[in-house]
């Protein structure tokens, strides 16, 4: 009974279908394409406007972090308040970024985007969430290190540190970016305007 009723269905939707006629055996490819979408375009514009900067995160041997070690590091001139802030979760994250389960080709080059994007729209405070294996030898915490090594090859990243237990614990990092050109001339001008 299912068994006729599906057929006749199968049936009742193939009516109009037309065998194809000799000499069309293949698709046609002259056809015009559709114009590209919207996703489409945005994509190719952010990847034109990377131009051809280059990816400059290194993929070279990394030197492994225990994997109940906390990361943690600042640059120069970075004072150890901003970094103790950080470590305690007090600059909230305006951008988080997930690597979990993603391969690490695809973690160097979403870290590079990501870096680079927040960048260029002035956010400060950044969370990486990487994950956490239980032995230093994990995939888990063979990506965590190469995260150390690749924030430090960052020139706008000031300081990073593992996250507090409420955002990820050592699975996580949060990342302090340095201000723009733009913000700290912004910046200058209001004290020159409270100076008087």
């Amino acid at each position: 009974m299912i068994v006729s009723y599906l057929n006749q269905e199968f049936r009742h939707l193939m009516d109009d279908v037309q065998p194809l006629s000799k000499g069309q055996e293949r698709a046609d490819v002259k056809k015009s394409q559709q114009a590209p979408s919207e996703a489409q375009l945005a994509r190719r514009q952010s990847a034109e406007a990377l131009g051809d900067e280059t990816n400059f995160l290194s993929d070279d041997f990394v030197e492994l972090i225990g994997a109940h070690d906390p990361m943690e590091y600042r640059r120069d001139g970075i004072q150890i308040n901003v970094l103790e802030k950080l470590r305690h979760g007090g600059y909230p994250p305006e951008a988080r970024l997930h690597l979990i389960k993603m391969p690490l080709h695809e973690c160097r080059r979403e870290i590079f985007r990501f870096i680079r994007d927040a960048y260029q729209h002035e956010l400060r405070s950044l969370l990486l969430v990487h994950g956490r294996g239980r032995e230093d030898d994990s995939r888990a915490n063979v990506l965590r290190s190469y995260v150390s090594k690749w924030l430090m090859q960052f020139d706008e990243v000031q300081a990073y540190t593992s996250a507090p237990a409420q955002q990820g614990g050592l699975g996580a990092t949060l990342v302090m970016l340095r201000k723009s050109e733009r913000a700290r001339a912004a910046n200058r001008e209001r004290q020159q305007k409270r100076r008087g």
